[in-house]
């Protein structure tokens, strides 16, 4: 089965079968949404990358085998989302959030709830603090409603505080809800009516995590890139100086959108986030005004998501050779994250040789990699 039945025209859906191979692949151990990329431009399609992990991870030197998703457990994981009435929707898909389909780490699957009624090339994500004051919830709702009489729907993560308030000001221009969670676990609980009434607004909930999932610290990071790719700049409003809102702005700043902040009383811890963005070169935002000078909205072309046939940077290399290339990039791996660039030039490897081995090192667990093309040993758990 390829990717699609057809060469990937724009408005092509995925079959069921389809998506549950999708859905297969990513749900396997170490397949991250970079990771599901590569092997895909690697194997040119999902059943040969499917095939392919017990002996990537043999090869990489797993400690044991790797735990590929069953197809029982991706069908019982699209019955319950069809069950409450969601649904997945593919990297490539018409459907799929226009802006995060063109950032390096676009979940290859999205769990969503709701159906969009407004233009997501529009959208612009409001964060801020959970405890924060009259004044930043209203300032909240006021820019969030003028910003939806505009036409831009408005994007957070449905947190208490300055999240709430954004979506309770834009139900009816347009509001997307991310989630650290499965699609299906509403956090915090206090939130589930507001949750409801996005979905019955005709806006949507969304996920990449799977069904059932309760989030967990490190899941709020993940949910922030989300946040931060579906939109076309970030809002931060009243945020500490160590809070997932600096992460968001963070975030959005590696995937080349507008970061904005409302400056705030130098004494108040909730301001200082912001104005460390500021002062950071962040733009200062003080009305509505401030924000539509700073967004600008451009064309997407339809993004070359996968190679079908493979990427050019896995062909020409001898299989054979890869036992000793593995030692060598190994040796020059550490802890610390380092360039590939760097590997592939202290090595004098061919660059298809280094990729291979780091994408079986990857799926067997062995190291990780961060953005700007840094790799690192994986610290033992």
């Amino acid at each position: 089965m390829t990717l699609f039945d057809e060469p990937t025209p724009p408005k092509t859906y995925l079959t069921d079968n389809q998506k549950l191979a999708w859905l297969r692949l990513i749900r396997s151990e170490n397949v991250g949404p970079a990771t599901f990329k590569r092997l895909i431009n690697r194997y040119g399609h999902v059943d040969a990358a499917l095939a392919a992990l017990p002996e990537l991870a043999a090869r990489g030197g797993a400690a044991k085998p790797i735990k590929i998703c069953p197809l029982a457990d991706a069908e019982a994981e699209l019955e319950k989302l069809h069950k409450i009435g969601g649904n997945l929707i593919g990297l490539g898909e018409p459907d799929y959030p226009p802006l995060l389909a063109h950032t390096s780490s676009a979940p290859p699957i999205l769990s969503v709830l709701g159906e969009a009624k407004f233009d997501l090339h529009k959208s612009i994500a409001i964060v801020g603090a959970r405890n924060a004051s009259a004044a930043g919830m209203a300032l909240t709702r006021q820019l969030a409603a003028e910003l939806g009489q505009n036409g831009y729907a408005i994007i957070s993560g449905l947190a208490r505080g300055i999240d709430s308030a954004a979506h309770t000001a834009s139900l009816s221009a347009g509001t997307v809800a991310v989630f650290a969670g499965g699609i299906d676990f509403i956090y915090p609980e206090q939130n589930r009516d507001l949750a409801k009434s996005i979905v019955d607004n005709g806006g949507l909930l969304v996920t990449e995590m799977p069904f059932g999932t309760r989030p967990i610290a490190r899941d709020f990071p993940r949910r922030n890139r989300i946040v931060a790719g579906i939109s076309l700049g970030v809002l931060v409003i009243e945020a500490a100086i160590r809070s997932g809102s600096l992460i968001t702005a963070r975030l959005a700043n590696e995937q080349n959108r507008d970061v904005m902040a409302i400056p705030g009383f130098p004494l108040d811890p909730r301001a200082a986030g912001g104005n460390k963005l500021i002062r950071d070169g962040a733009t200062l935002v003080r009305n509505v005004d401030d924000i539509l000078e700073e967004i600008t909205t451009f064309e997407l072309a339809q993004p070359d998501l996968f190679q079908e046939d493979g990427d050019d940077q896995f062909v020409d290399w001898d299989i054979d050779d890869t036992p000793t290339a593995a030692q060598e990039v190994l040796s020059s791996l550490s802890h610390t994250p380092i360039a590939i660039d760097e590997i592939i030039r202290s090595t004098a490897l061919p660059a298809q040789a280094v990729q291979m081995v780091l994408l079986d090192l990857e799926i067997a667990g062995r190291i990780e990699r961060s953005s700007g093309q840094l790799v690192n040993l994986k610290l033992a758990e």
